[in-house]
């Protein structure tokens, strides 16, 4: 079959512009990347065929210039944009400017983007379309007094909603009146980073909610088909973790009805290209199509797309590529059926033990395995940036039944290899591996409600250690044969060797046997490291200590290399425990640093909207006197 473009340019990164450059490559479609100064050595321009610098490495700089984008697209002769997702995937204006120069946009008009956009304006057309809506204020009034007025009608708890873009950016849940105002605050503030805009929408906060999605795809013909539906409850901070096809719990019935909604509300905005109509439901007494309501529409390919390919058997970027061309939806509704179950589990580059702060830096061992699908940008070697998303891998697993599916994708996060940087791989497999997940009782506050349970603590239980020792001696026992850094564990003889973990120092003597059979590692000079249970311990060789000294108590330090986005105190100010002292942004998330006890900031060092580098000292405060 002639390809529907002869070349194409992958106007993103990471992961997702690997993914399309795949397809491209098996449809006989070239690809030309794009990069920044951080990413160029990154594994989507080895992949492409060709590859355009575009700037430093601010986004805003680089991935969203799209002038710069269409001249590298004019340069190389592509004839298409493909923008991925996030960036400028839901940007209107860029939709047109890339029309106008003559090249064809993979994805939906720039009215259909701009129809649902905004939420507010996007939940007015779907009450006209007949698509349930979630009971709120969606007008154009921002005042404060306004706003708080229709959330006391509204009834708390509310949600406060950025109106522009997504990813829990400039949302905030609030309990109660008096509440209102800070949450308001901060939700705008927010939005007007996240997106350039920050108006704001007032729903009622459903208690029991489960966050359903369904796919759709729509062709110039006016063509509309739903590929089904996902589940993305489970979610941190309004980031979706895990997501799975179909949803559990959803009977024929209400999936009938509530795609067919799905369908209505792409058919509204004449949408081509790939969409998914996000519902919230209200799961209090299972799935039913009369507790389904409709939240927003993204207007692009979504992260948790393969899924609905694993379920179904659909390349839906093939799809994209060959709509974008004109081609009509290559199925037909009644051709397109449901195979088995699939989940997706996204692997950040985070560390739960530590509140989930952004963990950056070089990954000096990186292997996700071989088992399932492994969608990634990163190879061993790379760099975890500051500059984007967290995300290093998505973990997909297929099996007949969603059972089968569980336990293969807790499995692959078991066997997470990844070094220096920190994981929520255990976080993952903790997940999976709940009861309350196992069975499906599921809403989008379960990860918040469990959070306890669910991460694990960085500390090396006695296994870990003994296995280390055991690591040690095996590699210098071997180490006359040139045996590779990397091993699985035999038993080595009966010796000791020195190891310390965060200042823990210990002698310990190798086991006569395998001390953790499930773990891997590999061993250096200076250290061990262990793999197990999708975590590694490092430990140093030789009593060697911890690293640097901490700093004092009063001493508050950058958790993450990040941008000072505020800044609520000044040098001599009073402060008590637990106010806020500025806020660091990094990898899209903001972080509130507080006073660790009542005293007397008498150190700043930290400017609003200066970069800083981890365990830089941002601030000293000094204890108020007994």
């Amino acid at each position: 079959m002639t390809p529907p473009f002869s070349k194409l340019l992958i106007a993103n990164r990471g992961e997702i512009a690997c993914r399309i450059i795949r397809t491209a490559k098996r449809m006989g479609v070239k690809t030309v990347a794009v990069y920044s100064d951080a990413d160029r050595n990154a594994l989507h321009v080895e992949m492409a065929d060709e590859a355009v610098h575009i700037g430093p490495s601010a986004p805003a700089e680089s991935y969203l210039d799209g002038a710069k984008i269409i001249a590298a697209a004019q340069a190389t002769g592509a004839q298409a944009i493909h923008p991925g997702y996030g960036f400028l995937s839901e940007n209107p204006d860029f939709v047109e400017a890339v029309e106008k120069a003559g090249l064809t946009f993979v994805g939906p008009s720039s009215s259909a983007i701009r129809a649902m956009g905004l939420k507010d304006a996007a939940k007015r057309l779907m009450e006209q379309a007949g698509v349930p809506v979630v009971p709120g204020y969606h007008g154009e009034a921002q005042e404060v007094v306004v706003l708080a007025a229709k959330a006391n009608e509204i009834g708390y708890p509310v949600l406060i909603k950025a109106r522009a873009g997504g990813g829990g950016k400039g949302m905030r849940k609030v309990d109660t009146a008096k509440e209102f105002k800070d949450a308001l605050a901060a939700a705008k503030r927010e939005a007007k980073s996240a997106f350039g805009d920050d108006k704001v929408l007032v729903e009622k906060f459903i208690a029991s909610p489960r966050h359903i999605e369904v796919q759709v795809f729509g062709d110039s013909q006016g063509n509309v088909v739903h590929l089904f539906e996902r589940d993305c409850s489970l979610q941190r901070r309004h980031q979706k973790v895990i997501e799975e096809a179909p949803a559990p719990g959803m009977d024929e019935a209400t999936r009938e009805e509530i795609c067919a909604a799905a369908v209505r509300a792409a058919k509204a905005v004449d949408y081509e290209g790939a969409g998914t109509i996000e519902f919230i439901a209200d799961a209090s007494e299972g799935l039913r199509a009369t507790h389904i309501f409709f939240m927003e529409m993204n207007t692009r390919l979504q992260v948790e797309h393969p899924v609905t390919e694993e379920i179904t058997g659909v390349d839906l970027v093939e799809w994209q590529l060959r709509v974008a061309a004109g081609e009509p939806i290559p199925l037909k509704q009644d051709q397109l059926f449901i195979d088995g179950h699939a989940i997706e589990a996204r692997l950040y580059a985070e560390d739960p033990s530590s509140g989930f702060l952004p963990s950056t830096g070089p990954l000096d061992h990186f292997d996700v395995g071989l088992r399932g699908r492994i969608e990634t940008g990163v190879e061993e070697g790379d760099q975890i940036s500051p500059f984007y998303d967290p995300m290093v891998a998505k973990l997909v697993a297929w099996g007949e039944t969603r059972d089968d599916a569980i336990e293969q994708l807790a499995e692959i996060a078991d066997g997470v290899e990844i070094w220096p940087v920190r994981t929520n791989a255990a976080f993952i497999a903790n997940c999976l591996r709940d009861e309350d997940f196992e069975d499906a009782n599921l809403d989008t506050g379960f990860i918040e409600r469990k959070i306890d349970d669910l991460v694990e603590s960085d500390e090396p239980y006695e296994a870990i250690w003994q296995t280390a020792a055991d690591f040690v001696v095996l590699a210098e026992t071997e180490a006359h044969e040139d045996q590779p850094a990397g091993f699985r564990l035999n038993a080595p003889g009966r010796l000791t060797t020195s190891l310390s973990f965060k200042g823990d120092s210990r002698v310990v003597a190798a086991a006569e046997g395998p001390a953790f059979e499930a773990a891997t590692g590999f061993v250096d000079p200076d250290r061990v490291v262990v793999f197990a249970d999708g975590m590694s311990f490092a430990f140093d060789r030789g009593s060697r200590g911890s690293g640097a000294a901490a700093a004092g108590d009063g001493a508050i330090l950058a958790p993450m290399p990040g941008k000072v986005i505020a800044l609520d105190v000044a040098e001599g100010d009073s402060v008590t425990a637990g106010q806020r002292l500025m806020v660091l942004e990094a990898m899209k998330m903001e972080h509130s640093l507080t006073a660790p006890f009542d005293g007397t900031v008498t150190q700043l060092s930290a400017s609003e909207g200066g970069q800083v580098q981890v365990e830089a000292v941002l601030c000293v405060v000094e204890p108020d006197a007994d």
